[in-house]
């Protein structure tokens, strides 16, 4: 009997393990230096702060407010275009159509370059000399030597395009992986009903669809908040802090400050605030429901 009780905890007792280490203690550790003063240029100033790290971040900071102004509207202008753009894709690729394979191929290629290759593309095709503006001004289109990056009115754009290149077959592949799950009669059905085209995509394709939708967009809203690889090595939170996002000042403050204390904090605070918008999401959107 004892040997019974205990071995589901022995059996799962590696897993809890790895977790502990690679999950709850680097959590922990976080949230413990969030409360020191810790700066390894420093280290005569080294000691417990209390609340100051998070006093400094909300009242005599302003960056900080201005990097989750940013991480705000970079996670709903990128998450939704990106929603948009893969519903059309995943409707498109999902028909019966000559070389279908290939254009699935081409459509989901660019998940698989990772962010600084991704980056290191558009970079040449930003580049004012030699990229697609220059070309663009060969044709008496806009001026010659344009540079979208190192403007302020047009790096936001320019940046949401790159991530968009990228981030667009994820929602493809989501929700081409969920149409074909829906049963054909439901179609037929519709369509003896009387129901158009338009009819048939609001009462079955997009009901079917609604758990993809809300896993997917809550999924990406957390890597977007959390990029940090393609908006450093692209416009580097430039110019002038203009798309500086909360991850990408935390990498400042604790990697090339050296300050661990206060970017701790601000992870914490990221943490808190991932976690509150996740959970009212998931609660508004009632996922997993049938109603």
């Amino acid at each position: 009997m004892r040997t019974k009780t205990w071995a589901p905890y022995a059996l799962i007792a590696p897993t809890l393990l790895l977790m502990a280490v690679f999950l709850v203690y680097p959590i922990g550790s976080v949230l413990y230096y969030s409360f020191q003063d810790y700066n390894v240029t420093q280290p005569w100033k080294n000691g417990f702060a209390g609340l100051d790290n998070f006093r400094v971040m909300l009242f005599e900071d302003p960056l900080f407010w201005q990097s989750l102004v940013f991480s705000a509207k970079w996670v709903l202008v990128e998450v939704g275009l990106q929603l948009a753009l893969g519903l059309v894709l995943a409707l498109i690729v999902n028909e019966t159509f000559v070389a279908r394979g290939l254009a699935r191929a081409l459509v989901f290629s660019p998940w698989a370059v990772s962010g600084v290759l991704t980056t290191g593309i558009w970079i040449l095709l930003y580049n004012p000399s030699t990229g697609i503006f220059q070309q663009l001004a060969q044709w008496g289109i806009g001026d010659a030597g344009t540079s979208v990056l190192g403007n302020p009115d047009t790096v936001f754009p320019a940046t949401v395009v790159t991530e968009l290149w990228r981030g667009v077959p994820f929602f493809a592949i989501m929700l081409l992986a969920d149409l074909q799950t829906i049963p054909k009669d439901l179609y037929e059905a519709a369509s003896v009903d009387g129901a158009n085209r338009w009819r048939r995509f609001l009462s079955v394709t997009l009901p079917h669809l609604r758990d993809a939708i809300v896993l997917s967009t809550l999924l990406r809203a957390v890597w977007e908040f959390n990029n940090v690889d393609l908006i450093y090595t692209l416009t580097g939170g430039g110019p002038a802090n203009q798309t500086t996002t909360l991850p990408l000042y935390v990498a400042r403050k604790a990697v090339d400050s050296h300050d661990f204390g206060y970017g701790s904090a601000l992870t914490v605070a990221g943490f808190v605030i991932l976690l509150f918008c996740s959970i009212l999401y998931l609660r508004l959107s009632k996922f997993g429901s049938r109603t």
